[in-house]
């Protein structure tokens, strides 16, 4: 069982579309593929890889995003690339740590999202070849 590398970290901006322009034009990030999730984002890619997430409103999110800095600022989550699926399911088992998985559509990989002791929601991404749940 791994964490392997940072994989992503994602924004809940207070305006979407500016917060896009000010990665794209100003830092110079490519906006590039997003799996066909059912809320706005973009995914925003630095070498090649989708390393900023931006996210925008949930309907199931009671949580909107807010312009003043909270408990994680305007942070929303970290996200790691992982290796060893059933032995993570094992160790959240072992120690009560509550948790929801989710299978992505058309990829097929399998995430786990959690919180650590200070309530910042971490994401656990496996690959498709891990994943046992039906898409």
């Amino acid at each position: 069982m791994g964490l392997n590398a940072l994989n992503h970290y994602t924004i809940r901006p207070a305006d979407l579309e500016k917060t896009r322009t000010f990665y794209e034009t100003v830092l110079g990030l490519e906006n590039g593929y997003r799996p066909p999730l059912n809320f706005p984002g973009y995914w925003l890619y630095c070498g090649g890889q989708p390393t900023v997430h931006l996210i925008g409103p949930r309907a199931d999110d009671p949580h909107p995003p807010h312009r003043e800095s909270g408990p994680t600022g305007l942070l929303d989550h970290i996200a790691f690339s992982c290796t060893g699926l059933q032995e993570m399911r094992a160790r959240l088992a072992q120690h009560g740590i509550r948790h929801e998985e989710r299978v992505i559509p058309r990829d097929r990989q399998t995430q786990i999202f959690l919180y650590d002791p200070d309530g910042v929601a971490v994401e656990l991404n496996y690959p498709p070849a891990e994943t046992t749940a039906p898409a």
